[in-house]
């Protein structure tokens, strides 16, 4: 289990940085892994491949204003605190550069004042637990302190922060968004329900551990990060009975698909659940809880192409993912998208 097995030549030009005016606009890679056939299509041709009877999963986690920019109060020397989640009241994790001038005790201030957070315990690789206060509602604050968390290899300025959010999102606490559902529109999805195909939520707030960089030689020696998530008992009925009548579970994204698999694999079917889960997806393991995925284009050697290698198997996906190159495919967070049919 070599991490250099799930290496590939990616040219910096290919990672999008900002997104398409129309989100599903995007270009759609098609692979079928049982005819092992690679299509190439656009994203709203999506509907093609949705059948009466077939639902999707999707992942409505909010994407908070989770970067802030302050000072320490004594000093005045400036940081940067990335929110991860919520613990108790007005306690969060969070992680802080610099973090090593940041010792329990010191006191932040942001925005002439308007938040003030105090560091409460010292955690690992640059993490701390502060505790907030303010005047008000902390989300109001937030929003209008806050930037949008982009990823670091995402350099140009966004213009408008809604595009770093599915068109569905609704349980705020993410930091960072489940980025293939960025390609569906309003229109879209009304198109597909009408048309028979159902759709299911459940919530993952997704954290930075699933997009953090493997630095460790052998798979089997990185550690994932817990995340939260909530599958309702509703949306699990209902997925029982898309299986039960022999419809197809489409899970958008790999945070959608790490939240059903948690589940599936302790009970064998799908069952009201919430809770932590830090689960790696990686071959030879199989993924029973889905029968496809739609996805964006990963990182080399994250576990995020770990886990569609998983599905799709790594020799196909390698291959895909040289063809999307050769085909000069959009790559990561705006990029252009993927659909994974078993």
């Amino acid at each position: 289990m070599d991490i250099n097995h799930y290496d590939f030549d990616l040219p910096e030009e290919l990672i999008a940085q900002t997104p398409l005016k129309n989100r599903d606009a995007s270009r759609l890679m098609v692979m079928d892994t049982k005819k092992r056939e690679i299509e190439h299509r656009v994203f709203s041709d999506i509907r093609e491949y949705l059948h009466p009877g077939d639902c999707l999963v999707l992942n409505d986690t909010k994407v908070l204003p989770a970067r802030l920019y302050g000072m320490k109060e004594e000093t005045g020397g400036k940081v940067e605190v990335l929110l991860l989640h919520q613990h108790e009241g007005d306690t969060w994790e969070v992680l802080m550069k610099p973090a090593k001038k940041v010792k329990e005790g010191t006191v932040l201030t942001f925005g002439d004042g308007r938040l003030k957070a105090v560091c409460t315990k010292e955690l690992e690789h640059g993490g701390r637990l502060v505790e907030f206060s303010y005047e008000g509602i902390f989300l109001e604050v937030l929003e209008s302190l806050g930037e949008m968390p982009l990823p670091p290899y995402i350099t140009e300025q966004l213009e408008d922060r809604d595009r770093y959010q599915t068109v569905y999102a609704k349980e705020e606490g993410s930091a960072a968004a489940p980025t293939a559902g960025l390609h569906f529109t309003e229109d879209l999805m009304q198109e597909l329900q009408d048309n028979g195909v159902e759709l299911i939520y459940l919530t993952l707030h997704v954290g930075l551990g699933t997009f953090r960089p493997v630095s460790v030689d052998n798979v089997e020696d990185h550690d994932m990060h817990a995340e939260f998530y909530t599958l309702s008992e509703e949306s699990a009925d209902r997925l029982n009975k898309v299986k039960e009548k022999g419809g197809r579970i489409i899970s958008v994204g790999t945070t959608s698909t790490r939240t059903l698999e948690t589940i599936y694999r302790g009970n064998n079917r799908f069952v009201a659940e919430r809770g932590w889960t830090d689960i790696f997806i990686y071959p030879p393991q199989e993924v029973g809880s889905i029968d496809g995925l739609i996805t964006n284009f990963h990182l080399p050697k994250s576990t995020l192409i770990m886990l569609v290698s998983a599905i799709a198997g790594r020799d196909f996906i390698l291959e895909a993912y040289n063809r999307a190159v050769k085909e000069r495919y959009r790559f990561f967070s705006f990029g252009d998208a993927m659909l994974i049919l078993k």
